[in-house]
């Protein structure tokens, strides 16, 4: 039995996806199911109707655009108990290196796997590898350079997991230095 709405589907589509949905995958799952030929914008429509509702409904989730799509997420303000949430159930987290590995690939891709060992000075096989593990980044191809190495960059998962719909929503780099990170006597 399939529901009269198109927009309780969409709303299922958006709540059991795992990670962001588009628009465009929403109309081919509803042009199959239906059987009829629907357009993008009412999809769109749809999707705002859905967003308002949530927003009108004072609840602790709410409809968000993000890396293309849309996913159901907590409001902001509850972050403080998922946060709890996750660290009682996390058992693994990602490494201080992981980390590093992860921001250098996110701030300079695509980047090769030498390039990530320049800016660290050590060796990231495991790093590299532990983060296309966990869908964080991915391959993207070859870099025109001597042996052809893989060139990586962040994934759709990245942006699902920092909650953000593209690189360029990264803190920029001379947001991140404060004046407590300088070495030595600076000229005035």
């Amino acid at each position: 039995m399939t529901p009269d709405k198109p927009i309780n589907l969409i709303e299922a589509l958006i709540f059991a996806s795992d990670k962001s949905i588009t628009a465009e995958e929403i109309l081919q799952v509803l042009t199959e199911l239906l059987q009829e030929p629907l357009e993008i914008k009412f999809i769109l429509e749809q999707i705002e109707q859905i967003r308002t509702k949530y927003l009108e409904l004072d609840l602790a989730i709410e409809l968000v655009q993000l890396n293309g799509g849309y996913q159901f997420l907590t409001k902001k303000e509850y972050y403080g108990a998922i946060n709890q949430l996750q660290i009682q159930r996390s058992k693994k987290k990602l490494s201080q290196a992981a980390l590093e590995t992860l921001s250098i690939i996110a701030y300079k891709q695509p980047i090769t796997k030498l390039e990530i060992e320049q800016i660290r000075g050590v060796n990231c096989d495991y790093t590299v590898q532990k983060l296309l593990e966990k869908e964080l980044i991915s391959i993207s191809g070859k870099a025109e350079t001597i042996g052809k190495p893989l060139l990586y960059t962040t994934s759709g998962l990245f942006m699902d997991y920092f909650g953000i719909n593209s690189t360029n929503d990264l803190p920029q780099i001379n947001e991140l230095i404060t004046e407590n990170n300088t070495i030595g006597e600076q000229a005035e």
